[in-house]
């Protein structure tokens, strides 16, 4: 055989060698590894307890002033001075600007000049009617002069009324000369400056004075939410906080909690139909100013108190094929039984628990990787993993979820 010829077919005999050797390899040694070992899994598990919840709702809201008042001129002029800072408080009946009041002071001298002329009328009837009055009796002029007297009289009576009319008139129009602050509050800036001309009434304020203490909170609550409340209540699922259901408490929009406490003032009493909610009002004291209008806010409102709440933890809830809440309970002889959960809301890191689970049962929280209906399992107490110092701090400051309820309650589901 020539040489090439042979080491061609020694060089396909080392491939076909090398091959065979690779899948006798490969099929030995699965690429994953080998299968895992047989056992009976063990699962950290948890007894379910029922316990006393205070539930809260987190609803959206704006602050709102407690009082608001715009500023504008009740007469025609030239502003002659400005006689507060704008962002400073006023108080009520402090003088914010002055008009040229020359005008206004002319016309009240003209119209007290005017009754005193009536009143001086006035007394020179008077005196001839009663003069008439005795001259009738004894025929010395004729009864219709007597008429004509005392209809004089009563005509400069009027004159006199009228008058003092245009003097009270031109006095409250020189008063208004002086604009004065109508509430007490915090002015913002000004729309005009000495110099500017001004006309009664004119659509644009002067400025606007605002009280922020105390200060209005308006929230939104959807109709569907507090139907649900409602129904719960008559169901004898919760029984009312007492006093402090009408207590409030304010989240802040970098999430920090207002220090000061606030009460509910009202509920609407419409439905918004556009969005299907409706608003409630809460005010809050604020001696610092701290909160501001037009802030947004989220108010957390206690709705009652469940006496009998399984609270479970989140992580052993999963969800099946159709997205509803499901857990793994230990039954008998350590066999594992899938439940399927009715939820109401989270509550921190846990799940409200409506129906599905009973007091005393174990449940599943660790190990659900393993889990399956009926295999048998060995269980261990479970225990929550401590949590950063700086979490710790952070979670028993907020005593409420972290989601509004309609969110919470809208996710159980």
């Amino acid at each position: 055989m020539p040489h090439p010829l042979r080491r061609f077919l020694t060089l396909r005999s080392t491939s076909t060698v090398l091959a065979l050797s690779c899948l006798l390899s490969a099929c030995g040694k699965p690429p994953g590894g080998p299968p895992p070992a047989e056992g009976t899994p063990v699962m950290g598990v948890l007894a379910v307890k029922a316990q006393a919840v205070g539930l809260s709702t987190e609803l959206p809201g704006r602050t709102v002033p407690y009082l608001i008042a715009d500023v504008r001129p009740q007469v025609n002029g030239i502003i002659k001075t400005r006689s507060f800072r704008e962002g400073s408080d006023v108080k009520a009946g402090q003088t914010l600007y002055e008009i040229n009041p020359a005008t206004y002071k002319a016309a009240y001298d003209s119209s007290v000049a005017a009754l005193g002329k009536a009143e001086a009328t006035l007394q020179s009837t008077r005196l001839k009617a009663e003069r008439y009055k005795e001259l009738v009796a004894i025929n010395a002029v004729s009864k219709q002069d007597y008429d004509d007297a005392f209809a004089a009289l009563g005509q400069a009576q009027s004159d006199v009324a009228a008058a003092k009319a245009n003097v009270e008139s031109s006095r409250i129009n020189l008063a208004y000369a002086r604009v004065d602050a109508p509430i007490s509050g915090r002015i913002g800036k000004s729309t005009v400056t000495p110099g500017a001309l001004v006309t009664a009434s004119q659509a644009t304020a002067m400025a606007t004075i605002q009280q922020l203490d105390p200060i209005y909170v308006d929230l939104t609550q959807s109709n569907a939410s507090l139907l649900q409340l409602k129904q719960a209540l008559a169901r004898g699922d919760f029984k009312k906080a007492g006093a402090t259901a009408a207590k409030v408490r304010l989240l802040l929009e970098d999430g920090s909690a207002y220090p000061l406490e606030g009460r509910l003032e009202f509920s609407d009493v419409t439905v918004d139909q556009s969005t299907g909610s409706i608003t409630l009002r809460a005010v809050f004291p604020n001696p610092k100013a701290d909160l501001l209008p037009g802030m947004y806010v989220r108010a957390v409102l206690q709705e009652g108190v469940k006496e009998s709440a399984l609270l479970v933890p989140q992580q052993a809830v999963t969800r099946d094929g159709a997205g509803k809440p499901v857990a793994y309970v230990v039954g008998k002889d350590n066999k594992l039984e899938r439940r399927a959960l009715e939820t109401d809301r989270a509550i921190g890191d846990q799940w409200l628990v409506r129906r599905g689970l009973s007091e005393g049962e174990q449940l599943v929280v660790d190990g659900l990787q393993r889990a399956a209906p009926g295999i048998e399992v060995k269980t261990a107490p479970w225990a929550p993993k401590a949590k950063p110092a700086a979490a710790s701090a952070e979670a028993s400051a907020s005593t409420a979820p972290s989601t509004p309820a309609a969110e919470t309650t809208a996710s159980a589901r």
